[in-house]
């Protein structure tokens, strides 16, 4: 249980991990290179671990997002995503696809590279406001990576979507957040790095947003505050 804060205006923080805090991009691709090696990938056909990750990645995106939107389930995005990637290269191998997936799920979260600025914005964050995550991440994984990562300590709740029955973007999830944190919207930031999911999805029920976008992709979307970079949000919530 983090520290009580010297409360500001802002009492209540909610943040995203995957993309925010924890570095999906290199922990992902970290993990598929060893499972590329382990699963002796190159001796099925595969040539090169990039383009293994290549193809992953773009057939897990579509995963996800018919995931996000209702369409397939938790089980199903875990089965297909590795049998599809695999079926690219001519692969029909379902008790492959399914160790690479099972590895996957099971290694990932142990890996511990974090967006720079990560515990540098924690430690500001957390002598002023109470910190949450809210994650459309699976329950078991997302605790496993803020605990192996050093990043538990400074969250009072971990919201995820399987227990609050609702993924971002849609207000029930932000909703849910609030009940359970007995958070005033009024009060409340939430930061993240996904425009549609975290921005979006939190401005439904009113709250205030801080668009985490180090690419600067162009957008027409109104947001309260974005930043670059992680440290640009200690000067927002001084």
């Amino acid at each position: 249980m983090p520290e009580e804060p010297n409360r500001g205006t802002t009492q209540h923080v909610f943040l995203d991990l995957d993309r925010t805090l924890w570095d999906f991009e290199s922990n992902s691709h970290q993990e598929l290179t060893h499972l590329y090696r382990h699963h002796g990938l190159e001796g099925h056909g595969v040539e090169a671990a990039e383009e293994f990750i290549r193809v992953y990645k773009t057939v897990n995106e579509d995963c996800w997002r018919r995931y996000t939107n209702n369409e397939i389930t938790k089980a199903q995005l875990r089965e297909e995503r590795f049998a599809r990637t695999l079926h690219h290269f001519g692969i029909d191998d379902p008790r492959l696809a399914r160790a690479v997936g099972d590895d996957y799920i099971r290694n990932s979260p142990y890996r511990t590279i974090l967006i720079p600025g990560s515990v540098d914005l924690l430690d500001h964050l957390q002598k002023r406001s109470t910190l949450h995550i809210i994650t459309n991440g699976f329950d078991e994984v997302q605790h496993t990576k803020l605990d192996q990562s050093g990043l538990g300590k400074y969250f009072d709740q971990v919201i995820t979507s399987e227990i609050a029955g609702a993924k971002k973007p849609s207000r029930k999830i932000f909703e849910y957040a609030l009940r359970q944190t007995e958070a005033n919207v009024d009060e409340s930031v939430m930061i993240g790095d996904d425009l549609a999911t975290d921005i979006e999805g939190a401005a439904t029920v009113g709250m205030k947003t801080i668009y985490f976008n180090p690419a600067g992709i162009p957008h027409d979307i109104a947001v309260w505050k974005e930043v670059k970079r992680l440290e640009e949000i200690k000067r927002i919530l001084p």
